[in-house]
């Protein structure tokens, strides 16, 4: 098995780099990928530019404490992540019902890591190497690093740097941070004294040397008071810009505190292209070749990581947490380079599945302001409407598009990344919407207005529905124009807060206007350092202290999905009782305005319609 240019997985490996000992162990909850969209690869690959070795534990037994010796005691310290997805959103459905299937798995296979499983990998390593540090980084603890809401316990959770045991947690992309951290280890400096470095989360006992940090609401009383943790979650949100953001202290019984440092500063424009510039062999390793290999690969080997953060500002997202609101890009000569690699790949067919990012036409920051103050505190660049200071020009973004079309060997460059319709509107020459329509869209352009009610997109932090549908008709007109036949799939979402049964039948209404009828729909899942999570959790809006109506009982929420797929005759009883609480019974009958009938049509009659309508299509 050639394992050339891999980091090492096991003591051989370590034998064959000439590595004694490795500066730091990689505990990690995904299958080991070496390619910059997972995040294991680009902090090994950063930490190796830097000269520190690193060795990856690639889902661990966590029923062995063995396991986590395979690689040997690190010099400076083990990192731990659960891997490129929340293991619990991995792992569970919206309903808490098991998923059977994990793309970031070789072979797809299910159960290969823990619940919560930055936690338990910790908590092992923590019990066999009491005394090396052990750093968290990744999305479920970047997301977990204040205490916050838990919804498949339905509790309110510490940080999960207690529940670790762990030293720090870098939190958000972390190339920066894990620099700072690993060259303060080889300095010789205790990872107790490591409190300085931003973007990064600590626990202590003495708070006097925070320079001008925040005090929020004690854990135990927003534990109490669910309105204090709205207030505290308010605090958090407003401290999550790198120019203006303040230290927040989060207090613990016993005299213990929690302290997130402001966030790192944002990537330059070459900083970026260093990192995806790094030696990435970008490929799954060797070892689960006959496993089935990984299927999160799949789509990614041939996509394109053009930016990252996103100003759009959903209020169901987690990226004003994680990656932040400054938007930060690589150069076209480093997006260039990776495109021209994937030319001369033999499994390459000339089709560039995806050239974005968090938001894809989103190439530079939104405001020039931004990269010297940071972004606005108390307001967003696009909700309630877009701010008059918004830069929307689309012109780099459609010069790269050019560029990577223009190259040797490339049939297609596809835009497969959430595009920002109600960003794209406000370029007045409509030149990227013409652009990505004649040549960036695989049939199916896929956008996200998530609802159609203005009470519930208001609650989402989403443009107005007469936005959505001014984009609909441009869209429509231009497809016309060049003579294509390409349809718009929006992303629709049941069960968000403010979302009751009304708002789903107005929806419903909207698919029966439009003729869509989805193939998936989405409740809205209450994921960790969200506005609408708090929402669900306190039953009130953060930002302004009021009552938000919560959709809870399963039953209800169920009608609200099966009004978004009401032709579905499995959904049939659901849709009827969903109309009646209404009191839209004027949605049952046989008119052109009506969602179902009077009554149910037999399975035997609906599969001998079906029969009819697939011989007919046949001729």
């Amino acid at each position: 098995m050639e394992t050339e240019g891999f980091l090492p997985i096991s003591r051989e490996d370590m034998e064959k780099q000439n590595i004694e000992q490795l500066d730091f162990v990689y505990v990690i909850g995904d299958a080991y990928v070496d390619h910059p969209s997972f995040g294991h690869a680009i902090i090994s690959r950063v930490l190796q530019a830097h000269g520190f070795s690193v060795g990856i534990i690639s889902q661990p037994d966590w029923k062995k404490d063995e396991s986590f010796a395979v690689l040997g005691r690190p010099r400076l310290a083990f990192l731990v992540t659960s891997g490129n997805m929340d293991s619990m959103v991995n792992h569970y459905f919206v309903s808490k019902k098991r998923r059977g299937k994990d793309a970031y798995t070789p072979g797809g296979m299910a159960g290969r890591r823990p619940d919560h499983a930055a936690v338990v990998y910790s908590n092992l390593i923590r019990r066999t190497l009491k005394d090396v540090p052990i750093i968290l980084g990744g999305i479920e603890a970047s997301l977990r690093r204040l205490a916050h809401y838990d919804y498949w316990s339905d509790s309110y959770k510490r940080s999960i740097l207690l529940d670790a045991g762990a030293d720090l947690i870098s939190y958000g992309m972390g190339e920066k941070s894990i620099v700072e951290i690993a060259e303060a280890l080889d300095a010789g400096l205790s990872v107790k004294d490591i409190t300085f470095v931003r973007g990064t989360v600590y626990r202590t006992q003495d708070i006097s040397s925070v320079y001008e940090g925040i005090v929020l609401p004690s854990f135990e009383d927003c534990k109490a008071e669910k309105s204090l943790y709205a207030k505290s979650f308010m605090r958090q949100y407003e401290n999550t810009d790198p120019f203006q953001g303040k230290a927040l202290i989060e207090p613990y019984p016993n005299k213990m505190f929690v302290v997130q440092n402001p966030p790192s500063e944002p990537l330059s424009m070459q900083e970026m292209d260093d990192i995806y510039d790094l030696p990435y062999v970008r490929a799954p390793h060797p070892s689960y070749e006959k496993l089935g290999g990984v299927p999160a690969m799949a789509e990614v080997k041939f996509s394109l990581i053009s930016c990252r953060g996103c100003f759009g500002g959903c209020n169901f997202c987690a990226l004003t947490f994680h990656q932040g609101r400054i938007v930060q890009v690589r150069s076209h000569e480093s997006l260039l380079r990776e495109a021209e690699w994937m030319t001369v790949q033999p499994d390459f067919r000339g089709y560039i599945h995806d050239v974005g990012g968090p938001t894809a036409n989103f190439r530079h920051p939104s405001c020039a302001k931004q990269l010297q103050v940071g972004v606005c505190k108390n307001k967003q660049c696009l909700f309630p409407e877009p701010c008059k200071n918004l830069d929307s020009s689309h012109g780099d973004y459609i010069d790269l598009l050019q560029k990577l079309r223009r190259l040797p060997g490339i049939k297609k460059v596809f835009i497969r990344s959430g595009v920002r319709f109600d960003y794209l509107l406000q370029e007045k020459s409509d030149r990227f919407l013409k652009e990505m329509i004649q040549y960036h869209v695989s049939g199916l352009c896929k956008v996200a207005p998530e609802h159609i009610s203005d009470r519930v997109l208001y609650y989402m932090g989403k443009p107005k529905r007469q936005v959505y549908d001014r984009f609909v008709r441009k869209y429509e007109e231009y497809n016309k124009k060049f003579a294509l036949r390409q349809y718009l799939v929006p992303y629709l979402m049941s069960s968000h807060p403010g979302a009751g049964l009304k708002e789903a039948v107005e929806l419903a209404e909207y698919l029966r206007d439009t003729g869509h009828q989805p193939e998936q729909v989405q409740d809205f899942y209450p994921t960790p350092s969200t506005l609408s999570t708090v929402m669900f959790y306190t039953g009130t809006d953060p930002r302004t202290g009021e009552p938000v109506f919560i959709t809870r009982n399963p039953r209800e929420k169920a009608m609200q999905r099966a009004l978004m797929q009401y032709k579905d005759p499995g959904n049939y009883e659901l849709v009827r009782e969903a109309l009646l609480l209404c009191h839209r019974e004027d949605l049952i009958g046989f008119g052109p305005g009506c969602l179902i009938p009077p009554r149910r049509m037999s399975r035997t009659k609906t599969r001998g319609n079906k029969e009819k309508t697939a011989e007919k299509m046949r001729r």
